[in-house]
């Protein structure tokens, strides 16, 4: 009887102990390394796609150099965030009805001076907009490049002049990384090249939530997603990097976002502070 009563508890902690170990939460996965991505540039420091700003987000120790893309009215890719040229040149009207000459006439730094008198620089006065091939010539082959296809849609034959572009300059392709929040630029872009990184960018309105399905389909194409950082939390993030992939949050300005972030098991960011996210990363390092 005594052997049965032995027997009996036994079995029952093995069958508890199994029952918690299913159910346990599964290990949290942290990064080795949080890639800090110069969003425009070092655009907290410097007028935003400019080679100035490009050059400034590399001193500051930026892993990456992000490009926006729009292309002018005779087929150029030039480096501008916006449609328009209204907020970052002394220009107006949409890009796309503007040779690539009307747009190098633009000054596109005397804003930055105007808007962020406390970074100002003379130099900053006249800066012109570059065209993706200029920021590859500057920059080089070898540089770690972050390139997004803005409004796809608004200008066909984007894609292909991109690849055209990547592979006349031998961009270092295991490394270079391309970005849209449009799935079907970022799949044209995987059918004309598949080896090609691709990132899905994300932007969420509330509590950022994805299903296991979003991420089986974002994985047939891309190696990561990039999600604007507000609604974010621990749990999505988790769940993002335990299945596979990158997750890059933007834009992320203050030291005490980016330690969260990075708490949480995001894999990089972008910041228009490269520098402060460098200076975040030496610390932790110290810490471990």
């Amino acid at each position: 009887m005594k052997k049965f009563v032995v027997l009996l508890i036994a079995s029952a902690f093995f069958f508890v102990g199994t029952i918690t170990s299913v159910n346990a939460a599964p290990e949290k996965h942290k990064p080795q390394k949080v890639t800090n991505v110069a969003h425009r540039g070092a655009s907290a420091y410097a007028p935003e796609h400019t080679i100035a700003s490009y050059k400034l987000g590399d001193k500051m120790h930026g892993d990456y150099i992000e490009i926006d893309l729009q292309m002018t009215k005779d087929g150029t890719l030039i480096a501008m965030h916006d449609e328009t040229l209204d907020r970052t040149t002394n220009g107006t009207g949409l890009v796309k009805d503007h040779t690539l000459q009307e747009i190098k006439q633009l000054d596109a730094g005397s804003w930055f001076n105007e808007k962020y008198p406390e970074y100002a620089k003379e130099e900053y006065e006249g800066l012109k907009v570059p065209t993706l091939e200029e920021v590859f010539k500057k920059l080089g082959k070898n540089k770690k490049y972050y390139i997004e296809t803005k409004s796809p849609d608004v200008y066909p034959g984007m894609e292909e002049e991109l690849l055209r572009i990547i592979n006349k300059y031998k961009i270092n392709k295991k490394t270079l990384l391309l970005q849209s929040f449009s799935p079907d630029s970022l799949l044209k872009l995987h059918s004309l090249d598949p080896t090609l990184k691709l990132v899905q960018l994300i932007s969420y309105k509330e509590t950022a939530t994805i299903t296991d399905e979003e991420i089986d389909y974002i994985k047939s194409y891309a190696v990561g997603i990039g999600p604007n950082h507000t609604y974010l939390n621990e749990v999505y993030v988790q769940k993002v990097v335990q299945n596979g992939l990158d997750i890059h949050p933007y834009t992320v300005n203050t030291k005490e976002r980016m330690k969260t972030l990075i708490d949480w098991g995001v894999t990089g960011m972008f910041t228009n502070h490269p520098d402060i996210l460098h200076q975040l990363k030496k610390e932790l390092r110290k810490g471990e």
